[in-house]
C-alpha cells in the first residue's frame, strides 16, 4: 500500500524507526512547496499569513499559518524567506489549496504563485543536517534554507515541540544516497515518530474546521504584534480573552491492541473525542495516537477507547508524547 510517506515500510519497520530517531532516514510524499515569486512577494504574503515575513532575513525559515477569513486553518506551513521569493512548505495534498487561496487575493501585486513541480524529500533524525551537507555540499541551519548549485534547495524545518532535526530537499538525488546506505523510511515508522513528536497533519488530525488554538499550532507561528492578516480577528480574540472547545492531545493505549483511526474516546459514557492518527511507538512500548479532545478533559485522564467490535483502556497525554532526549 502507498500513500503519504510512500509505502507502509521498506523491508524493516523497526530499523526505519530507529534510523529516524537515532541517525537519519528519508521519507517521501510528506511535504509540498508553494512558491510566491516577484518583487512584491514579501509584502503580499505579509498581509495574508500569520508570521511577520518582512523582518525575517533572507535564508530564514519560520513557522506560519494561512487561514480562512473566519480564522480557521487552511494551510499551516514553514516559510522559506528569500529575496524576491518566499516558499510555503505545506503538508502533502495542501499545495493546491494554498495556491488557490493566495491567488484569490492577488490584486495589483507583481507576484507569480506556483507549486514546486519537483519532488520534495524529507530527511529526519539527529544526523539529518549532516546528510544534507553530504548531498548538497553545505548544511542548512536548523531553521534556515539555502539554494544548491543545481537550483535545488535544502531547508531546516524542525519539529515544533521537540529537538529532532528535519531537512526538506528539492532537486537532490536522495535515491543515489539510498543505494549508498541512507535508510528510506515508510509511513508506519514516520507516523510513529511524528505522533511521538506531537505534530498534527493537515487533513488528518486537523482540517478546515479547526481553530488554530485547538490544533496547538499557534506558538511560534503567529506574530501578535504585526499588522492585519487573513483570519487575524479570531486568533487574536481567543489569545486575549477566549477559549476553545477542543485541544489536540496525545493518546497512549494501555494494552498491546491497535485501535482503528476513528475509534472513540469515552469518559464515563460520554464521547470526548476520536483518534485521528495512530501508530506503534517502540520507544514508549505502546500504541500511541493523536486526537482532538474536549477542553474539560485534561491530560492524564483515563479513557475507554471504543470501536466497532473492540475496546481498550488508554489515557490522555499532553504533547509531545516523548521528548526525544536521545536526539
Amino acid at each position: 500500500m502507498t500513500g503519504r510517506g510512500g509505502a507502509d515500510f521498506y523491508g524493516d519497520v523497526t530499523g526505519e524507526y530507529l534510523a529516524l530517531r537515532t541517525e537519519a532516514a528519508y521519507v517521501t510524499d510528506w511535504h509540498e512547496i508553494v512558491w510566491v515569486r516577484g518583487p512584491d512577494a514579501v509584502r503580499f504574503l505579509d498581509g495574508l499569513v500569520s508570521q511577520a515575513v518582512a523582518p525575517l532575513e533572507p535564508g530564514a525559515v519560520a513557522r506560519s499559518l494561512l487561514l480562512a477569513p473566519q480564522g480557521k486553518l487552511r494551510a499551516p506551513h514553514h516559510l522559506l524567506r528569500g529575496e524576491d521569493e518566499v516558499g510555503l512548505v505545506v503538508d502533502r495534498g495542501v499545495a493546491d489549496t494554498a495556491a488557490a487561496d493566495l491567488r484569490r487575493f492577488k490584486i495589483r501585486v507583481d507576484v507569480v504563485i506556483e507549486p514546486e513541480e519537483r519532488p520534495v524529500v524529507d530527511v529526519w533524525g539527529p544526523l539529518a543536517r549532516d546528510v544534507a551537507a553530504s548531498l548538497v555540499g553545505a548544511a542548512p541551519g536548523a531553521s534556515a534554507w539555502l539554494r544548491t548549485d543545481t537550483d535545488g534547495l535544502a531547508a531546516g524545518v524542525p519539529f515544533p515541540l521537540v529537538g529532532l532535526p528535519r531537512v526538506v530537499l528539492v532537486g537532490v538525488d536522495v535515491d543515489g544516497s539510498a543505494a549508498a546506505g541512507l535508510t528510506r523510511a515508510g509511513r508506519l515508522a514516520a507516523d510513529a515518530v511524528r505522533i511521538e513528536a506531537g505534530e498534527p497533519i493537515m487533513g488528518v488530525d486537523i482540517d478546515e474546521g479547526t481553530i488554530p488554538q485547538e490544533g496547538d499550532v499557534v506558538a511560534g507561528a503567529v506574530d501578535f504584534t504585526k499588522g492585519c492578516y487573513l483570519g487575524q480577528e479570531l486568533v487574536a480574540r481567543i489569545d486575549s480573552r477566549g477559549q476553545v472547545n477542543r485541544h489536540l492531545r496525545g493518546v497512549r493505549i494501555a494494552t498491546n491492541v491497535l485501535p482503528p483511526v476513528g475509534a472513540e474516546l469515552v469518559v464515563g459514557e460520554r464521547v470526548v473525542g476520536a483518534i485521528t492518527s495512530l501508530a506503534e511507538s517502540l520507544e514508549l512500548r505502546a500504541p500511541v495516537g493523536l486526537a482532538l479532545v474536549r477542553r474539560e478533559v485534561e491530560p492524564g485522564t483515563a479513557v475507554d477507547v471504543r470501536w466497532e467490535g473492540g475496546e481498550a483502556p488508554g489515557h490522555l497525554s499532553g504533547l509531545p508524547l516523548d521528548t526525544f532526549d536521545a536526539a
